[in-house]
């Protein structure tokens, strides 16, 4: 739940420098996006070096820690439950940033002391391509974050100084599809000078890459799993939080909002499905690969058009249900093949995912269609059964639901 920073800015600049130089030096406008929530320190003057590559200049992490991600699990319900109440629409969860602050605050206060700065690491690879003195953040990022009210678009200043929250660490906050900068070298071949947005959330841009009519639904299934709707024009969320409801309201691109079901528990339910049975596989003395596996098991899914086997996924809990665990119910001798425990455990992420945004709700909001995107989606034939066998739309795959496409979009669309 910990990654290293360097590694993945290591990876950037790889897949940077495999672009062609040809088309990189005609960039004029970057757009970053990343996975929200999670959070990374650094010091400012700090942050990053400047050097030579193949390819040109870029930038290597320095004074920075790990990031903490958005799984990242050391906030327990009693801890959350200690913290002030935020004035906010949306709840506070495990792996939200100013949750891992406090937990620093309270647990280990050493470890922030030697730091001056903090982010998603999207807004610090912002930070460091601009040379920001003080971080910028998106609305975004902000809310995903907690203690940030989306209507008024700051910080809770006065809640979180009451209970010694570091202040010092909050970023600024900017409109998403604003302008963060001007990159201060030429990187990677990109022109010293190229205006650089503010760091915009994976989920949104994600959305925004695919959703053209808003009578479209996005379901996402990846690592986790999202069905999103848009909210109609002048839609504001409400003041506080609803710790019990499985919708949240995401703010999206010009004051509007996104109804999503964010479900913790998706693709990862499949691989670690995979890993128990490769587990059980090592300990009777066989050996086989993962992605053997995972592909024998999808076959024998699809053998099984179907399987009275109810299972109940979330062994990731939910974010409005943190202690709940998953169950398997209506186990009968006939129902123990792995074709059909296969099957079941695809029905019961995809249902629920529906339960958490049912399909009257999305049909009393004009939905008319869903657009199926995500890498466990696109490479799970009995996963997309499933969804078409739960929700009573048309379901279109193939379309270009990517994040990066979508910052690129934004960006495209602001010139």
């Amino acid at each position: 739940m910990e990654q290293n920073v360097q590694r993945i800015i290591t990876a950037l600049n790889e897949c940077l420098a495999a672009l062609p130089q040809q088309q990189l030096q005609r960039v004029s406008h970057i757009g970053i996006s990343g996975q929200m929530h999670g959070i990374v320190f650094w010091k400012r003057d700090q942050g990053c070096r400047w050097t030579e590559c193949g390819t040109g200049p870029t930038f290597e992490p320095e004074e920075v820690s790990h990031l903490v991600t958005w799984q990242d699990g050391r906030c327990s319900p009693a801890f959350l439950a200690s913290l002030p109440l935020p004035q906010s629409h949306i709840s506070l969860a495990t792996g939200f940033g100013c949750a891992t602050v406090y937990w620093y605050l309270k647990k280990s206060p050493d470890f922030l002391k030697s730091y001056d700065a903090a982010g998603t690491i999207h807004d610090y690879v912002v930070a460091m391509l601009c040379d920001l003195k003080k971080p910028l953040m998106s609305v975004q990022n902000a809310a995903s974050w907690g203690y940030f009210n989306a209507r008024n678009k700051s910080w809770n200043t006065d809640v979180l100084k009451k209970s010694g929250f570091p202040l010092h660490l909050l970023p600024e906050v900017g409109d998403p599809g604003s302008i963060a900068g001007k990159t201060i070298c030429a990187w990677h071949g990109i022109p010293k000078g190229t205006e650089v947005g503010i760091a915009l959330g994976d989920f949104q841009c994600s959305v925004y890459s695919c959703l053209t009519e808003r009578t479209d639904a996005v379901l996402n299934i990846s690592t986790s799993a999202q069905l999103t709707i848009s909210m109609p024009p002048g839609f504001q969320p409400p003041e506080t939080p609803d710790p019990s409801s499985a919708v949240t309201y995401f703010p999206y691109f010009n004051g509007d909002y996104l109804a999503v079901a964010a479900s913790l528990n998706g693709g990862n339910v499949l691989a670690t499905f995979v890993d128990m049975v490769s587990r059980w596989m090592e300990e009777l003395g066989l050996q086989v690969q993962e992605s053997a596996i995972y592909a024998k098991i999808i076959k024998a899914a699809l053998a099984q058009d179907d399987s009275k086997l109810s299972i109940h996924p979330t062994i990731f809990g939910e974010r409005h249900v943190p202690e709940q665990l998953a169950s398997v119910t209506s186990i009968a001798v006939s129902e123990l093949s792995l074709g059909h425990v296969t099957r079941a455990l695809c029905r019961g992420i995809v249902q629920n995912l529906c339960s958490m945004l049912p399909v009257q709700h999305l049909m009393e909001t004009g939905v008319s269609r869903i657009l199926g995107s995500g890498s466990a989606l696109a490479r799970n034939e009995v996963l997309r059964q499933e969804v078409e066998r739960i929700f009573p739309f048309p379901v279109v795959y193939g379309k270009d639901v990517d994040a990066a496409v979508g910052a690129a979009m934004v960006m495209f669309h602001r010139k």
